[in-house]
């Protein structure tokens, strides 16, 4: 295959993994209903599930990079589907709520090692401009998952087959993995050479990772909270009708989606520092808008604004890990970033909820406004911090 060629069907390959990322995260939503009523379980139930899922997701991918390092990209992409396959299959027939939750588990430690693994070599590999897009094909991927799931139930089916459709899909993606194995390769330099445990305690020891981390659990910790939220505060405390608040939340990852298309265009013209730096910079802004909504039209426009700022967040600060750190300690340090969004995905949220329990569900439009200045001061460091300490990390070897 030439090389050109071999690019080509990579990127093809890389897009549809980032489709099949989201592809089960909206399913369980959507099928959650009937798979309480089919084990008898409460509603907290589903706690249970998503904390299953959390530890398996933060142990692969906080040791991602490790895994890379004595797998290669490749054989963990392919391993890690077939977590997913053997979740989505084991929920098509599981027969006790046990099973359930255990299948959870193994979802938790392929979707975090798929998500870590891949980021680690988009960042290495692929522009600025083509990690957003990628990223723009997990919003598709997350709107499509559940539409499959619906289509399912709708025809009477159940969700059993459902699940088993998702994991004939998950199935092709790791055979895709498996048939381009070679494609999957990092130089020595990018961390994908065998190394031993000491290049994981040498990234976590090494000081600008750290605020890489709070950048992503900060930053993720905004976009669900905006996206968790806005519904509840739009209907309960701004006499929003729940049509339009409905339709304001859907502008809000509407604009995320489109966003990241429109940022991978601009990446190619602007440099990512300062585009990233324009987003965060305006993302406060998107929150000041939800913050002082009293109907639905301010609030769609904030929601809109906040979205299409956050857009280029994620899938920047992930494309510039190898420049701002340096390569030999990319591969571990996105894992680390991956662990912390998903940290941050249910921290934040939920703090949130709490004071909201407490003060009144106002506390929403301030909390996004903090964390969005938050997120953008805290970028403003950790940048002085990496030229004054330059470009180039030592090794780790």
């Amino acid at each position: 295959m030439s090389p050109f060629r071999g690019r080509t069907v990579l990127l093809g390959i890389a897009f549809l993994a980032f489709v099949s990322l989201g592809l089960p995260d909206g399913i369980l939503g959507v099928a959650w209903p009937s798979i309480r009523t089919a084990f008898g379980v409460t509603l907290g139930q589903l706690g249970v599930l998503l904390a299953s899922a959390m530890v398996g997701y933060l142990a692969s991918s906080f040791c991602a990079g490790w895994l890379v390092a004595r797998m290669g990209v490749g054989a963990l992409l392919v391993w890690s589907s077939l977590l997913m396959v053997a979740n989505s299959w084991g929920y098509a027939v599981a027969s006790a709520w046990p099973v359930m939750v255990a299948c959870a588990l193994l979802a938790g430690l392929g979707a975090g090692a798929i998500d870590a693994g891949i980021n680690a070599f988009a960042a290495a590999r692929f522009s600025a401009g083509v990690v957003t897009w990628l990223h723009a094909c997990y919003g598709v991927g997350a709107m499509l998952g559940p539409l499959l799931m619906t289509a399912t139930l709708a025809a009477g089916l159940g969700w059993r087959w459902g699940y088993g459709l998702l994991g004939l899909l998950l199935a092709g993606m790791a055979l895709a993995f498996a048939l381009t194995l070679g494609l999957w390769r990092l130089s020595p330099d990018t961390g994908g050479s065998r190394r031993d445990t000491e290049g994981l305690v040498a990234t976590l020891t090494y000081a600008p990772v750290w605020p890489g981390m709070a950048l992503f659990f900060l930053y993720t910790g905004l976009e669900v909270t905006a996206g968790q939220w806005s519904y509840t505060l739009l209907t309960e405390a701004r006499g929003v009708a729940p049509t339009m608040a409905g339709v304001a939340v859907a502008a809000y990852w509407g604009s995320l989606t489109v966003g990241r298309v429109v940022a991978g265009v601009l990446a190619r013209r602007v440099p990512p520092r300062s585009l990233l730096r324009a987003a965060l910079a305006v993302a406060p802004v998107g929150g000041a808008l939800v913050w002082s909504a009293d109907g639905a039209t301010r609030a769609v426009l904030g929601l809109v604004v906040l979205g299409a700022a956050l857009a280029p967040v994620y899938p920047l600060l992930t494309a510039d890990t190898p420049r701002r750190l340096g390569a030999r300690y990319a591969s571990h340090a996105i894992g680390f970033q991956v662990s912390a969004a998903y940290l941050g995905a249910a921290v934040i949220p939920g703090a949130v909820g709490v004071a909201a329990t407490w003060r009144g569900l106002d506390v929403v439009g301030p909390s996004l406004v903090a964390v969005g200045l938050a997120v953008f001061a805290l970028y403003e460091a950790a940048t002085r911090l990496g030229v004054r300490r330059g470009v180039a990390a030592p090794s780790v070897g």
